[in-house]
C-alpha cells in the first residue's frame, strides 16, 4: 500500500517571514491538498530548546543596535567564497535532534522557510543520515550563500532575478521554480475598499496610510512629529499597528488619540486582519521584510519603505523601487517630505499602485504545491550528489 503523503515544514522565529511563509504552505496544502498530511515545526525551537529563547532575543537586539556590522558580514558571506564556507561549515544544530524529529514525523517531503534549516536537512542528507527529498523556500527577494546547500533538491524563488542568481551558485535550472513568495490565502482575495472601510470605524474618503512595524522600531518620537507637522495640509488618516509592542500602543494612544491631532488615527496592536488593513488603505509605511511587501504586492498597496537594513531588507527595498512600486525613505526628515508629496500628489500615488499592479507576482497556491509535490521527479540519488557537491568543493 502506498504510503500517504506527510508534508513537514521547518521554520525558524528570527524575524517574522520565515513563519508567515510557513503558515502560508500549511493554509495551501490543507485547503488544496486535504489528503496530505502537514505539520510546522520551528528548527530553533526544536533544536535548541533551552536556548532559543536567548538566542532570538540577542539576534534581534544585534541587528538593531549594530546594522552595519550585520550588513557587513551579510555582504562579506552573500557570494560562495571562503569566508561563506567556513560559516556554513559551522553546524549550530543537534544532529540526534534533527534525527528524532525526522523518525518521529517520517515526512515525505520536507520545506524549509529557514536558511539554518536547509543548512541542517543537507548536511544530513549529504553524510548518508537521511534522503527525503528538500524543498527550500526563499522569502526575501535577494540571494545569498546561506540558502544554498548541496542537499536542497528544489528552490522555490520569489522573482526571476534571484532565479538567475542560483544559477550564478550553479544550481541546475530545471530545480528552481519562480513562484512568488507563499503568502496566506486572505491576501489573495478582492475586498470592497469602501466597505471595509466602514467595518473599521474609517472615513470612507480620508486618504488611509497604514503604518506597521511598532516591534521593530519603526514607530518613534521622529514618525510622530510627522503628525503633529502643520505642513500635512490635508488631514489625513493613519492606522497604526503596534504589533505586541503594548508600550508603544498605550503611548500613541495617550499622544494621538482623541482632539490631539488634526489627522485621525486609529492605534492597534496585533491583530489577525492585516490584510483588510491593506485593503483598505491607500499607502503603507513599513520595514521591507520580504512577506509584508509581498502580501502589500498581492493587495496592489503602494509602499513607504522605512530605514532597511543592511542586508536583505535593503536588498528588498532596492528591488521594489526599482520596479516603481515603493519609495524608500532613510530617515525622519526624508519620511516628512516624502509622505507630504505622495499625500499631495494622487498622480504620484496612482502611478505606484499601478507599478505595483504591473509588478506583483502570480500567487498561485496550486503552483507553488505542485512544485513541492513534485519534487521527488527531481530528486538525485545521494550517491551520485555527494561526488558532485564535493567535486564543486
Amino acid at each position: 500500500m502506498k504510503r500517504r503523503e506527510k508534508l513537514l515544514i521547518l521554520t525558524g522565529s528570527l524575524g517574522d517571514g520565515h513563519n508567515k511563509a510557513a503558515q502560508a504552505i500549511l493554509e495551501a496544502t490543507r485547503l488544496h491538498k486535504p489528503n496530505v498530511d502537514v505539520k510546522v515545526v520551528d528548527f530553533l525551537e526544536w533544536t535548541h530548546p533551552y536556548l532559543h529563547g536567548v538566542g532570538k532575543y540577542c539576534y534581534m537586539r544585534w541587528v538593531k543596535s549594530l546594522p552595519s556590522v550585520y550588513g557587513y558580514l551579510y555582504r562579506k558571506t552573500r557570494d560562495d567564497n571562503t569566508f561563506s564556507h567556513m560559516f556554513k561549515k559551522m553546524k549550530s544544530f543537534s544532529t540526534d535532534r534533527m534525527l528524532e524529529l525526522l523518525h518521529e514525523e517520517e515526512p515525505t517531503e520536507v520545506v524549509c522557510t529557514f536558511p539554518g534549516a536547509a543548512a541542517a536537512m543537507s548536511y544530513l542528507k549529504c553524510n548518508g543520515f537521511v534522503t527525503v527529498p528538500t524543498v527550500t523556500v526563499m522569502t526575501d527577494y535577494t540571494d545569498h550563500s546561506y540558502w544554498v546547500h548541496p542537499g536542497t533538491d528544489r528552490y522555490l524563488v520569489g522573482a526571476e532575478h534571484v532565479k538567475q542568481a542560483l544559477l550564478r551558485y550553479r544550481v541546475p535550472e530545471q530545480r528552481i521554480v519562480v513562484t512568488g513568495i507563499p503568502i496566506r490565502e486572505p491576501f489573495t482575495q478582492a475586498y470592497d475598499r469602501a466597505e471595509l472601510r466602514d467595518k473599521h470605524g474609517l472615513d470612507r474618503e480620508m486618504p488611509t496610510v497604514l503604518v506597521m512595524g511598532g516591534g521593530h522600531g519603526l514607530i518613534g518620537k521622529q514618525f510622530k512629529s510627522v503628525l503633529q507637522s502643520e505642513e500635512l495640509a490635508e488631514p489625513v488618516q493613519f492606522v497604526f499597528v503596534c504589533g505586541r509592542n503594548e508600550k508603544l500602543k498605550q503611548l500613541l494612544e495617550e499622544e494621538l488619540g482623541g482632539e490631539k491631532t488634526r489627522h485621525r488615527v486609529k492605534v492597534t496592536g496585533f491583530v489577525d486582519h492585516v490584510h483588510e488593513l491593506m485593503a483598505l488603505s491607500d499607502l503603507i509605511i513599513t520595514k521591507p521584510g520580504g512577506l509584508t511587501i509581498s502580501e502589500a504586492m498581492a493587495l496592489e498597496l503602494p509602499m513607504m519603505l522605512y530605514k532597511p537594513i543592511p542586508g536583505q531588507e535593503q536588498e528588498n527595498a532596492a528591488y521594489l523601487v526599482g520596479l516603481g512600486a515603493a519609495i524608500e525613505v532613510k530617515n525622519a526628515l526624508e519620511l516628512k517630505s516624502q509622505l507630504l508629496e505622495v499625500i499631495a500628489n494622487q498622480s504620484l500615488l496612482s502611478k505606484l499602485k499601478e507599478n505595483v499592479k504591473l509588478s506583483q507576482q502570480h500567487q498561485d497556491a496550486h503552483h507553488m504545491l505542485r512544485a513541492i509535490f513534485d519534487t521527488h521527479h527531481h530528486f538525485i540519488p545521494m550517491s551520485d550528489r555527494m561526488r558532485v557537491a564535493y567535486a564543486n568543493g
